[in-house]
């Protein structure tokens, strides 16, 4: 079997194995591997859901990691196995079975990933396994620098990365390279600890946690990404790697820096003794002191693109719209697809029956660039006009439809047709902001998220009803 070897470059396609591809690192890293022309294949508990959230270009392979077995099928010509799969720490507080949960969600998949890859032939081996693992692992240390080769700290989350990194490097007995990335707070706009923080922040309500005195090593998403794409590719990193900015700073200096950023005041302050009472023991995760910085990363050539604080927080603050993006695929050209939608009595076809959807007024004939569209719907018991122009009219590849009135303070829907396999894949990317700024967001933007994913999984359901 001829490999391909991480190193040799972008013109050398791999085969890349990426397991929790769903969450919000992994969705990032997947489309930078599929438009870098790397062929992926993602692990998921949940067929459905990983078909429903990843792009189309990348297969899905279902697995069960708690039961110890991972079809060799999955890893047949893998080059690379990113495992990033593990249950969030930060997703309620810590009870004795939801602590036994997070380490079992990290220490079972990682154990069946290695036990899969180490049964292989050698010569079918991946060549490298890249592992995450978390800045946890050095406890709470204060001031003092951090880096690879600094000792682990004491407490659950400190307990937790050893023994998950331990598993992850038993690979390196099978011949196979292992990077386990110590991943700091990671920014980013669709979730995460940035968009918890920003309603309040936003608002003019930020504070900083206890004394604010506790280091924060954090990283952009972006950097995080290239950070996993560089430990595939560069055949001397090897072992733990910091995943953090060259940058870390105080929670107090991060509070003034994300308030100056916003325009807004920061004051408060959240005493330790309400963190600890509303998040238990969960609560180490925030008041943890960790100046952690990424030697082995800056010594192996990587160069970070948002090293400094600012200028990460003002790009993924510079705009407030969210973004939603979904792919599908339909078993027909896009010369027969694209009809479909420039019928706006088709609309209503696609639309849950819940909402009441119903035409008002189109522009008369085929839908064009500047046609108008007026409808009703109704969302929670409360009646809804919308009109829509339609703003980019290019069949059979593309069309963009915007608020002109409605529900949103913006509304800007690109639909996409790309022809792939003799069918058409559909993509919707959804770019949308809520009335009143922080506070709409603070008060409804959750249930706008969860009304979207309902209405687009209805519509998927119904287009290849209709279509598929």
């Amino acid at each position: 079997m001829n490999k391909a070897v991480p190193g040799d470059g972008d013109a050398t396609p791999m085969k890349i194995l990426v397991s929790g591809a769903t969450g919000l690192v992994g969705q990032h890293l997947v489309r930078r591997l599929l438009e870098s022309g790397h062929d992926v294949t993602a692990l998921s508990r949940d067929a459905g859901d990983a078909t429903l959230n990843l792009p189309v270009r990348c297969r899905v392979h279902e697995w069960t990691p708690e039961n110890g077995h991972l079809d060799g099928s999955a890893l047949e010509g893998i080059d690379a196995v990113v495992h990033l799969a593990g249950e969030n720490v930060g997703g309620g507080r810590w009870s004795a079975a939801r602590k036994r949960s997070i380490l079992r969600s990290r220490v079972d998949g990682t154990r069946t990933l290695t036990d899969a890859i180490t049964r292989l032939p050698a010569c079918a081996r991946p060549r490298v396994f890249v592992s995450a693992s978390a800045i946890g692992f050095y406890g709470d240390r204060g001031d003092e620098i951090l880096d690879e080769t600094s000792d682990s700290g004491s407490g659950f989350l400190s307990d937790v990365c050893r023994v998950w990194e331990r598993e992850a490097r038993s690979v390196e007995a099978a011949g196979v390279r292992w990077v386990s990335l110590r991943t700091g707070v990671v920014l980013a706009k669709e979730s995460g600890a940035l968009p918890r923080m920003l309603p309040a922040f936003r608002l003019g309500a930020g504070a900083r946690l206890g004394n604010g005195r506790q280091w924060m090593s954090w990283i952009h998403v972006a950097d995080l990404v290239s950070l996993l794409v560089f430990a595939i590719e560069n055949q001397e990193l090897q072992g733990p790697v910091n995943a953090v900015s060259p940058t870390p700073l105080t929670n107090r200096d991060f509070t003034r820096t994300l308030a100056r950023v916003l325009r807004r005041p920061a004051v408060a302050r959240v005493p330790r003794m309400l963190l600890r009472w509303a998040l238990g023991e969960m609560s180490s995760v925030v008041l943890a002191s960790q100046r952690v910085i990424p030697a082995a990363a800056t010594e192996a050539g990587f160069r970070f693109d948002y090293s400094d604080l600012p200028l990460a927080l003002t790009d993924l603050c510079a705009d407030a719209a969210k973004e939603l993006r979904l792919e599908m695929w339909i078993d027909r050209p896009p010369q027969e697809v694209f009809p479909f939608f420039a019928d706006p009595n088709n609309l209503e076809a696609i639309t849950p029956r819940i909402l009441r959807f119903r035409i008002l007024r189109a522009s008369e004939g085929p839908i064009h660039e500047g046609a108008l569209l007026d409808y009703r719907l109704r969302l929670h018991g409360v009646r809804l006009r919308w009109r829509t122009r339609v703003e980019v009219w290019d069949p059979p590849r593309a069309f963009v439809d915007a608020q002109l009135r409605g529900p949103y303070k913006t509304w800007r829907h690109t639909h996409e047709f790309e022809e792939l396999d003799g069918g058409t894949i559909v993509r919707d990317i959804v770019r949308y902001e809520l009335p009143l700024g922080a506070f709409g967001a603070w008060i409804a933007g959750r249930f706008v998220e969860h009304d979207l994913a309902f209405i687009f999984a209805y519509r998927r359901t119904r287009l290849l009803e209709l279509l598929g």
